[in-house]
């Protein structure tokens, strides 16, 4: 519910999707689940948004499970709540069906946090920042899951990223859809103010398709 300018950063997430003419949402809600459910209540919206309980301290393996069973035998896209990008959904579930696994992960270019120099003989001969495509690939959290996910055992304490899915590479079960165009995370101070910069333009970066 943190505000990208005025609107929280849920809010510019689920744009992504509904630009797309995706428009029906559950929300994975647990710690303060009554702050997210008056701001649902209080929108005027086209959207079909559902807040589900999924406990007060779950881990997001647990949340996304029991967001999944209650969905049903039903393909979804999943993503989390503090990460921004223009990610084309059309050729993610494209890619996702080719590659007939259970699980599909949107791969990132994460933007640096840290200048970079070059410098010779004692002196600085470059100052500046780090090109984005200059770093590796990550889970930048876009994803496509098949219903057979939520049959997995987890409890309170399993993890998407520390649990599921590794148990999921080991089986060879998860493929990599690489998406170069734009990304932003929001976990400091600094990456929220960017987001609120970028917010302001006429049509913010990750609706740009």
């Amino acid at each position: 519910m943190v505000r990208i300018d005025d609107k929280p950063i849920l809010w510019h997430v689920m744009s992504i999707f509904a630009i797309q003419g995706i428009m029906d949402f559950v929300i994975a809600g647990g710690y303060k689940i009554g702050v997210i459910q008056d701001w649902v209540d209080g929108l005027d919206t086209l959207w079909k948004i559902e807040v589900l309980n999924t406990g007060f301290d779950d881990e997001t393996g647990s949340r996304i499970i029991k967001s999944l069973a209650h969905v049903g035998d039903e393909r979804c896209f999943a993503t989390y709540g503090d990460g921004l990008g223009n990610v084309n959904l059309d050729k993610l579930l494209d890619f996702h069906i080719r590659k007939s696994v259970p699980l599909t992960l949107t791969a990132v270019r994460p933007p640096s946090r840290f200048g970079v120099l070059e410098s010779e003989n004692g002196l600085i001969t470059h100052f500046g920042e780090k090109n984005q495509a200059d770093a590796g690939w990550i889970n930048g959290g876009f994803f496509v899951i098949e219903p057979e996910i939520a049959k997995l055992d987890a409890n309170k304490t399993t993890s998407f990223e520390g649990d599921i899915i590794p148990k999921l590479v080991a089986e060879r079960k998860v493929s990599a859809f690489h998406h170069s165009g734009f990304w932003h995370p929001m976990d400091t101070l600094r990456e929220k103010n960017i987001l609120v910069e970028i917010s302001r333009k006429k049509l913010p970066d990750w609706l740009r398709l």
